[in-house]
């Protein structure tokens, strides 16, 4: 494996990723001027008529913060490599060739869950029937800060996860950071989650912390399927052609490929394929403080690549069902990573870059 854009951006993140007092705050302890000069310069412009926070890297975009109203939960879309891949579905925003056209309510990288109290936040979109059924939906209320900077940026964000009939059932206060160097880009999630009412996360798998991928990065597959044709129309085929496409997980306890990895206890997951001739990893990392640690991955070979931190015998029926619970006031804080890269990774150094992150966050 050709590492060498990837080391490099080991060492300028250990810089750019020093925590402050909250744990993950950026500080610039460690780093000099110079260190600072030589990062590239993560930039986060409000385009509030959009209903966007956009995030670029030396004026190339990254991803957005996406609140749209048309969307029944806050998404990061679309997410790219460092040499401007995008390794997350378009669908259902754009009509991508190739690209499938199923679950509609899976768009780019989300977190929500299917459950609460009875009321699904995860299976939500215009495709779905409401009145068939209890939907929920997430909505940006505000935006509370913002900050650009050499190596990275960060929002501050509180959203309101709201009932079938507007009820308010949770309050989340978000901080995400954006980070970039050679050869990667990351994005860490810490959310902070305060019922308003007595809160339920029943066990269920489908949740929560989630990314879509884009066909290069699937499983390769002979199922029926429909897709998008190189005419812009879906189409039903037979089977795909699986041309480049090879994507595949790799779990922290060496399982691979959804066979393996799917309902399995995991502090860490990688997807690595091949997007647009080259290759590409994303990562998810798990934090212990976070309930469920090590977390079940709702891992498809079709590129749903998920953790989820409140299933447990919905992925095996030997353990005791979680259905973790909060008390009106009482909050949770889950902190997840997720990493990108321009190359294929293997485990070693994926296991590098989760302990520099534990340490970074533990410092």
């Amino acid at each position: 494996m050709n590492l060498s854009m990837i080391l490099p951006g080991l060492i300028v993140l250990t810089f750019a990723c020093a925590p402050g007092p909250e744990g993950g705050q950026p500080a610039p302890a460690g780093s000099t001027a110079k260190e600072n000069q030589a990062m590239p310069q993560v930039t986060l412009t409000l385009n509030e008529p959009a209903q966007q926070v956009d995030v670029t890297v030396d004026g190339q975009p990254f991803t957005s913060y996406c609140y749209w109203d048309k969307q029944y939960k806050p998404v990061l879309y679309p997410l790219r490599t460092a040499d401007g891949r995008t390794v997350s579905r378009g669908y259902p925003v754009k009509m991508v060739t190739g690209e499938r056209v199923d679950h509609p309510h899976q768009v780019s990288c989300w977190f929500n869950f299917g459950d609460v109290n009875g009321v699904d936040f995860w299976g939500n979109s215009d495709s779905v029937n409401h009145s068939r059924g209890r939907f929920g939906q997430i909505r940006h209320k505000s935006l509370d800060g913002m900050q650009s900077g050499p190596g990275k940026g960060w929002i501050d964000v509180t959203l309101d996860w709201l009932g079938p009939s507007d009820d308010l059932m949770l309050t989340e206060k978000d901080r995400i950071y954006f980070r970039a160097a050679p050869g990667l880009r990351i994005i860490d999630r810490v959310m902070t989650l305060t019922a308003a009412q007595k809160i339920v996360f029943n066990d269920t798998k489908e949740g929560a912390f989630a990314i879509r991928v884009t066909r290069g990065l699937e499983e390769p597959s002979t199922e029926p399927i429909r897709y998008v044709d190189a005419s812009g129309e879906v189409t039903e085929v037979a089977a795909l052609d699986n041309t480049g496409v090879e994507g595949s997980y790799l779990s922290s306890e060496g399982k691979v490929d959804e066979k393996g990895v799917w309902g399995t206890r995991a502090k860490w997951c990688i997807l690595r394929g091949t997007v647009e001739g080259r290759g590409a990893t994303i990562a998810i990392f798990d934090y212990p403080d976070n309930v469920g640690y090590p977390t079940h991955w709702h891992a498809r070979g079709y590129g749903l690549f998920s953790a989820n931190m409140f299933g447990f015998k919905a992925f095996n029926k030997n353990e005791t069902e979680l259905n973790f619970t909060l008390q009106p006031g009482e909050s949770t804080t889950l902190r997840y990573r997720v990493l990108i890269a321009t190359d294929k990774l293997d485990a070693e150094m994926t296991e590098r870059l989760y302990q520099e992150w534990l340490k970074d966050n533990q410092s």
